[in-house]
């Protein structure tokens, strides 16, 4: 990312723990910073006591910031931020090959990646969402997320009730419903994955991992020529650091300094959810998930 951003930016870490806090700033010393992008690490409790008083009156938000530690990619970024303010939210697993420009934030609406199926999880948890009325987008990916705030922190405190509240299952997956409900909530719409690509764990991958390919080769496979980010979810992340020594990921860098186009949100249906929840049920009878894994 400091290598290849076109343009400056500040960013802003958020971890764990204060030691968490240490171990990446002494990290973060040590990069190259050709364009001297500025940058900051905050841990949970520092960014807690700002919590404390923004979300005061609001106990699902409080708690749903005590649950999964990715939770906190939805609520933290709104304490670190002005209203108005372009805040593009960052997973860890990304990897930017080219240089590049981000996508121009809309000023009001979110713009998400887009991954096939989806990363709805849990569905007990989807399911009080669709059943209580409230529409999902479907196909989203938490890889990267541009918005403005505000969120209307009423309306968000009453959808963490829908999905459970402080009951709500400590699944990092949770993340992608309150994503996809913003969506619908506030428009937006998906980041090009020409562009924004997701790491799909497809079927004829699964088999290759199952013959012996390593994780390092797969990654070989892809064509990042023309990509601005690429998101390794799921196990991909732990093969970017051996394909980035060995020099796969390093290619020949291309300017992508123009805006790609936005692809509006589809919506979930319940009649589309039920499908896939369906054919997921009946490959895991048959053995599927048991032997090439996920489900």
């Amino acid at each position: 990312l400091f290598k290849n951003l076109l343009e400056p930016i500040c960013l802003q870490l958020i971890t764990d723990s204060s030691e968490d806090k240490q171990i990446l700033l002494n990290e973060i010393i040590s990069i190259d910073n050709p364009q001297n992008h500025k940058w900051l690490v905050f841990d949970r409790d520092e960014i807690g006591q700002v919590a404390d008083e923004e979300f005061r009156g609001y106990d699902n938000l409080l708690a749903f910031r005590q649950g999964h530690p990715c939770w906190r990619k939805l609520t933290d970024p709104l304490l670190l931020s002005k209203d108005g303010e372009e805040v593009i939210i960052l997973d860890p697993d990304l990897y930017f090959p080219n240089r590049f420009k981000f996508e121009p934030t809309l000023k009001n609406g979110v713009l998400l990646m887009w991954q096939k199926p989806n990363c709805l999880f849990p569905p007990e948890c989807v399911w009080m969402a669709i059943n209580a009325g409230i529409p999902l987008a479907h196909h989203v990916d938490i890889g990267v997320a541009h918005f403005r705030p505000p969120i209307d922190l009423e309306w968000f405190d009453w959808l963490l009730g829908q999905l459970g509240g402080a009951s709500m299952p400590r699944k990092m997956h949770v993340e992608a419903i309150v994503w996809a409900a913003i969506a619908m909530r506030i428009g937006g719409g998906y980041l090009n994955p020409r562009q924004w690509r997701c790491w799909e764990r497809s079927q004829p991958k699964r088999v290759m991992l199952k013959l012996g390919v390593s994780g390092v080769n797969l990654l070989k496979r892809e064509n990042l020529t023309a990509v601005k980010c690429f998101h390794a979810g799921g196990e991909a992340k732990w093969w970017l650091p051996d394909a980035q020594r060995a020099g796969i990921l390093d290619v020949v860098s291309h300017e992508l300094d123009q805006p790609s186009q936005i692809l509006p949100f589809e919506e979930l249906t319940p009649q589309m959810y039920a499908l896939e929840q369906r054919l997921k049920s009946t490959v895991r009878k048959l053995g599927y998930y048991k032997l090439f894994g996920g489900g």
